[in-house]
């Protein structure tokens, strides 16, 4: 008598409907589109206060990406409001690109004093890559419940510590 090969089981995942799993995928790559242009924004800005210029090379050698690649991101933040740019004289943030680019400075402060509230060594924060982005769907009242202190209206924590049990 020979044996019968095991049986492979057949693989019990149950899979969203396709339009609920489509929905989830671009949810999560809009995002990410959202992360780049605030990117984008928080770096044309700390640009523009350190040297009054932003232009694309030095954006590009900054974000590590190719001078094409900075151009269409540029182009992006332009059509969506956030940018416009004058020939020779390189990228300069609208009103609405200086406001998200507090919003988004404000949002890292809070990940970082939260970082530092629970013990992160300041080495690995700041070697952290884009820990705000990751970290986003936390909103200040659910961060707020966890801490002492409130999270004040800069974005920062205040001086409270996390809360023990």
């Amino acid at each position: 008598m020979t044996a019968k090969p095991a049986a492979t089981p057949q693989s019990s995942v149950e899979l969203p409907v396709e339009a609920v799993q489509a929905r989830r995928f671009e949810k999560a790559r809009s995002a990410q589109a959202t992360a780049v242009l605030e990117d984008y924004v928080e770096l044309i800005d700390d640009l523009l206060a350190s040297g009054g210029e932003a232009r694309p090379t030095d954006i590009a050698r900054r974000l590590g990406v190719t001078h094409a690649t900075a151009i269409k991101t540029i182009t992006r933040l332009k059509r969506e409001g956030l940018a416009t740019s004058k020939l020779y004289r390189g990228v300069f943030l609208t009103p609405e690109g200086h406001g998200l680019a507090d919003r988004v400075r404000a949002r890292h402060r809070l990940v970082v004093d939260l970082l530092r509230a629970v013990g992160v060594p300041s080495n690995a924060r700041n070697s952290m890559p884009r820990a705000s982005s990751i970290m986003c769907p936390m909103s200040r009242s659910t961060l707020s419940h966890s801490f002492e202190a409130p999270v004040e209206a800069s974005g920062s924590l205040g001086s409270g510590r996390p809360a023990l049990p």
